[in-house]
């Protein structure tokens, strides 16, 4: 046990009977409140100020966040001060451990607000949440009762060689904490350059997605070399990890290489674009996000489709908005023969033309794909311009126009046996 922390536990309990004690529990408790009243005015404040300018969401989380830790901080900041005061005529004890404890608060409430800014929502999330806060509660009680220091001596003793370089425990454990908060720090970082590029309008989104990930690579490669060389860690022992991963690559992770290369090059040469329509195999839908292993296909009935780079690269992919945002939507039908064809011909069209989502460039057209036993199939061709919308509410709706129609004409239905495209 350290002799700052020894000190106070001596104080602690000399002190918890007496009236030293109680001033110290008036001081937690008045700074507590203090930073509670100016803390509430604060928000109230900005969150007036926010609203009436219209802040986007970005500068919302920054000021939920900044309020979550201005709690902590503040009132750690009144009790250091008390302490300080009081000091000179009785013991602290009891402040010295408020202060360690709500330095601990702050710096969970700012871990776990940048761990929201920097990751997307999912139940991952509050279990990452969580894991960070028992560990440095569990590192505080550690540190208050004295044996952090034995674990750190015993884990120093526990010695073996990578290669020809010396090392313990204690280092290759300080070296993964290292590692992860400069880990930390630089995904901070990225994540705040990735909003400033995506607003950039006057880039492609391919290029702006490019530069958003070698910017993340190039942040992560440095953070780790920071992070060794910060523990004292030589770092030519990447050299054994760089062979064991080029082995790796070699023999069982082609695809997943190959799916990186193949997501940059779709990136660079613009063949394809977040919201554009495709046809993938059987899957036809919009370009949601594009990944350095895999893009995400919104189909039309709502459902998303993981398709790997390398998918794109080997296999043909129909892009229906490479040179237009449109798409073709069909609708399938058969009358009888006794019917009249030209007619029902030209009520399809004209029902196809008031909808306000078909697009009157192209027109809309009306071909007959055939003839069964029971009748004529006749086939509405036609085109929007919102594709990503879905088409399964603009069918329906045709179709019941055009029921309406041809029962006002006379127009009756067969079995329809064919589906032509």
């Amino acid at each position: 046990m350290s002799s700052e922390i020894h000190i106070i536990w001596q104080e602690i309990l000399a002190d918890i009977s007496t009236k030293a004690a109680v001033w110290q529990v008036f001081v937690i408790v008045a700074s507590a409140s203090i930073a509670w009243l100016i803390n509430g005015a604060l928000r109230s404040h900005v969150l007036q100020r926010v609203k009436e300018h219209r802040a986007p969401e970005d500068m919302k989380l920054a000021i939920g966040g900044i309020n979550r830790v201005l709690f902590p901080l503040s009132t750690l900041l009144l009790v250091w001060i008390s302490k300080l005061i009081i000091a000179s005529w009785q013991h602290v004890g009891l402040l010295a451990l408020a202060c360690k404890l709500l330095l601990a608060m702050a710096a969970i409430r700012l871990i776990v607000y940048a761990t929201r800014y920097i990751f997307s929502p999912g139940g991952w999330l509050r279990t990452l949440e969580n894991l960070i806060s028992w560990s440095i509660w569990i590192l505080l009680a550690l540190h208050l009762s004295g044996f952090l220091s034995g674990i750190a001596e015993a884990l120093e003793d526990i010695q073996f060689n990578i290669g020809k370089n010396p090392v313990n425990l204690l280092i290759i454990l300080q070296g993964i904490f290292t590692v992860l908060i400069t880990l930390f720090v630089a995904l901070w970082l990225s994540r705040m350059l990735e909003k400033k590029f995506m607003r950039a309008e006057h880039v492609s989104v391919n290029m702006r997605v490019v530069m958003i990930k070698l910017i993340r690579i190039l942040f992560i490669f440095v953070a780790v070399l920071i992070a060794l060389s910060a523990v004292g860690l030589d770092v030519t022992l990447l050299s054994v990890f760089g062979g064991a991963l080029g082995v790796g690559l070699g023999f069982g992770m082609q695809r997943i290489a190959s799916n990186y290369v193949s997501g940059f090059i779709i990136l660079l040469d613009k063949s394809m674009n977040i919201g554009d329509i495709i046809s993938v195999d059987k899957h036809y839908g919009v370009i949601q996000d594009m990944r350095s292993r895999y893009m995400v296909l919104h189909k039309l009935d709502g459902t998303n489709v993981i398709i790997p780079n390398e998918t794109l690269i080997t296999t043909a992919v129909v892009n229906h908005s490479f040179t237009e945002h449109t798409a073709r939507v069909q609708v399938f039908l058969a009358i009888s023969f006794e019917s009249p064809l030209e007619l029902a011909m030209q009520l399809m069209r004209d029902i196809a033309l008031k909808h306000d989502r078909v697009l009157e460039v192209p027109p809309p057209d009306v071909q007959v794909k055939g003839f069964s036993e029971n009748g004529v199939e006749l086939a509405l061709i036609m085109w929007v311009a919102d594709p990503e919308n879905g088409t399964g509410l603009l069918q329906s709706a045709l179709y019941m126009e055009i029921w309406k129609a041809f029962k006002e004409n006379n127009i009756t239905f067969s079995k329809l046996e064919n589906k032509l495209e």
